[in-house]
């Protein structure tokens, strides 16, 4: 238990690749002329409100069509749980007589009614009026914003990802992350250590985050996931190929706990012994670092970035490759794989249980269990409030140097001086350009951390204030 718990805790450090398991979701392939792609002018809502759970997979199916009551209800759902985190005053105004139904204006009043639930600067307003001077609502060429028109999906969506963002601005609320900017000249180089894991109402993010990814022209990760080729060849690691499967590469009753536990996942036995014990640890690893809060979309923070840069048309680069970072796994010894597959599997079988422990060995699973969601909750916590200090506390890079985990080496020492190349390179392009550099906040601090290492290399890194 203790091997398993250092070893997500160095996962969600370190790693971009998590976003990849043996999970995959189970879509309905669409008739190519029932594709209904979004407008331009919604690309830059897309990440966030599919982070928020705003929309889910099939949104292409649905997303110019008139938007239903259903929908509508989970828009306002969605906001609602949104504004209730931000623990605002409530209006003690009488409220407005409001006619919610799908048209603009019924929509309109949907979303305003949520806001005016609390005490927010210019909530006297008329919905429309309200709305439109906080910029979620824009009219068009002659000022009109159109409130009989039924609604699309798309523009209730647009509108609800855009009041969610406006009053945690207003509040200077959301998550900062953990974000440096260094300098050398007129170059400027964002640093996000990252945690790849979606919990702890992760979304929306600060302004200020926001902000520094907007201002990038390159917005750079560990690894570019829309690289297909990188991808495929990652995807053909995951599996056997000499005619063996799972079964023959750990124990019978290993075997056994394992394609039981993926049962109750939606996984077959012949799915599982494909793949490789690294593989469906990382699985069990993300599945166990979510919490109550991680949306149905379970998007995290890598994918994100890459989702929002992408949809902003800014140009992705990657310091790795997703082929590098299976090799990292695939080159682990066997010994090291099958008891790391048996921890988790010993965690997943409680998890899915939800009974009480019976046995000591029952309650050491899940006093570990207990001790994984309170060290990843307070790691998110102090990487959604910028605290470096508060992470260091929970996060002991030394400690994990130092111990004797054959894991620890690949993950860190031998990447991050590559890593500290690759961000001064980016300082040193001729010119004058900005940047953004997206990968696990273990390699961002110290000891041997992408921080400290341009530091020594002189040049100015400060944290974002």
């Amino acid at each position: 238990m203790k091997k398993a718990l250092s070893l997500l805790l160095a996962l969600a450090m370190s790693l971009g690749m998590l976003g990849a398991s043996a999970l995959a979701e189970d879509v309905s392939p669409q008739e190519e002329s029932a594709v209904q792609a979004p407008s331009v002018w919604a690309y830059d809502a897309l990440a966030d409100a599919y982070a928020m759970g705003m929309l889910d997979d099939n949104y292409t199916s649905y997303i110019q069509s008139p938007v239903t009551a259903d929908q509508l209800g989970k828009l306002t759902g969605v906001v609602a749980d949104k504004l209730a985190l931000l623990e605002l005053p409530e209006n003690e105004l009488a409220p407005y007589e409001l006619v919610i139904d799908t048209t603009r204006g019924g929509v309109m009043s949907a979303l305003y009614q949520e806001a005016a639930a609390y005490s927010l600067p210019g909530i006297e307003a008329d919905p429309a009026m309200y709305l439109t001077q906080l910029g979620v609502v824009k009219g068009d060429q002659n000022g009109s914003l159109h409130t009989d028109r039924v609604c699309t999906f798309q523009e209730a969506m647009v509108m609800a990802e855009r009041l969610v963002l406006a009053v945690y601005d207003l509040c200077d609320a959301g998550s900062r992350g953990l974000l440096w900017k260094a300098t050398n000249g007129d170059n400027t180089l964002y640093l996000l250590g990252t945690i790849h894991i979606d919990r702890n109402n992760v979304y929306p993010f600060h302004k200020s985050l926001r902000d520094a990814v907007a201002a990038s022209q390159e917005v750079i990760f560990e690894v570019d996931f829309s690289d297909a080729e990188d991808m495929a060849a990652y995807q053909a690691m995951m599996v056997y190929s000499d005619g063996t499967g799972l079964k023959d590469h750990v124990s019978p009753e290993l075997y056994a706990d394992t394609v039981a536990v993926c049962a109750q996942l939606g996984m077959t036995a012949e799915q599982v012994n494909a793949y490789k014990p690294w593989v469906l640890l990382l699985t069990f690893n993300n599945l166990l670092s979510q919490d109550s809060t991680t949306s149905s979309n379970a998007m995290a923070i890598d994918l994100y970035l890459t989702s929002s840069a992408s949809n902003a048309g800014k140009t992705v680069g990657a310091v790795e490759t997703a082929v590098f970072q299976g090799a990292i796994f695939d080159g682990l010894s066997d010994e090291y794989q099958t008891e790391g597959l048996a921890a988790y599997v010993s965690m997943m079988k409680s998890a899915l249980s939800g009974e009480a422990a019976e046995t000591e060995d029952d309650q050491a699973v899940q006093d570990a269990l207990a001790q994984q969601d309170a060290v990843m909750g307070a790691m998110m916590e102090a990487w959604k409030n910028r605290d470096v200090d508060a992470f260091n506390a929970v996060f002991d890079k030394a400690a994990t140097l130092e111990s004797s985990d054959e894991m620890n080496s690949k993950l860190f020492t031998e990447r991050d001086p590559h890593m500290i190349e690759a961000a001064a390179g980016y300082l040193e392009r001729e010119g004058e350009n900005t940047f953004f550099l997206a990968v696990g906040a273990g390699h961002m601090v110290d000891p041997g951390g992408i921080v400290g290492g341009l530091r020594d290399l002189g040049y100015t890194v400060e944290l974002v204030k």
